[in-house]
């Protein structure tokens, strides 16, 4: 599908089949989300892409029930650092001028501005930029999803200290921020499957300025 016949398509589906969708195909939306973009390239995020049913089953009552924690074939959880260390910025840059075959001191000063921006902000301030950074990802995710005809349901609704504790995610530098569930749509049983797409009009949506 076309990427806006795709999100037409697409919608946040409110019972699945338990199918399971192919590896190959979960790999190319997990492909999307790591080539998204970040904020100073930092690409703060990382995701736990759980098919496993007995962990799903304990995460349904952190995520407050929701069925498609079970029903999914793929559960991604989307984290975030818990905060911007001096030590973080300074290894991605030197994995990228490795990369690239650069001289390490050709981003000296982009770090130096870096490690300088962040040491003003607090922790929650640090997680707050990072999470954000996890949604762009989370967004090219359902995104591509759509495109290869995955259905998804994305989740803010669960309890985040809980999740966190159960992935031991904070002991790693961590913390959750939105979960994306990938997988078939359970037609006889989807009650917002036959509703027509709400959206506000574009004149309501965009301002032009010419």
């Amino acid at each position: 599908m076309k990427l806006l016949e795709a999100l037409h398509w697409r919608y946040a589906t409110k019972r699945m089949t338990g199918e399971k969708i192919e590896e190959t195909i979960v790999n190319q939306i997990l492909e999307a989300a790591r080539l998204a973009p970040t904020s100073a390239g930092l690409q703060p995020v990382h995701i736990f892409s759980i098919s496993n049913p007995e962990i799903k089953k304990q995460i349904q009552p952190i995520a407050l029930g929701q069925p498609q924690i079970v029903e999914s074939s793929h559960l991604l959880v989307f984290t975030s650092w818990d905060k911007i260390t001096n030590e973080a910025i300074d290894k991605v840059h030197s994995d990228m001028n490795r990369l690239r075959n650069l001289p390490r001191e050709t981003t000296a000063q982009t770090e130096e501005n870096l490690r300088n921006l962040f040491s003003t902000f607090s922790e929650e301030e640090q997680y707050h930029h990072t999470a954000k950074q996890a949604h762009i990802a989370f967004g090219m995710a359902i995104a591509a999803a759509a495109e290869l005809g995955v259905d998804t349901t994305p989740m803010e609704g669960f309890d985040k200290n809980g999740l966190d504790e159960f992935l031991k995610l904070r002991e790693n530098g961590m913390r959750s921020v939105v979960l994306l569930a990938l997988g078939k749509r359970k037609e006889d049983n989807d009650w917002l499957l036959p509703l027509e797409k709400y959206r506000q009009t574009k004149e309501a949506f965009v301002t032009e300025i010419k």
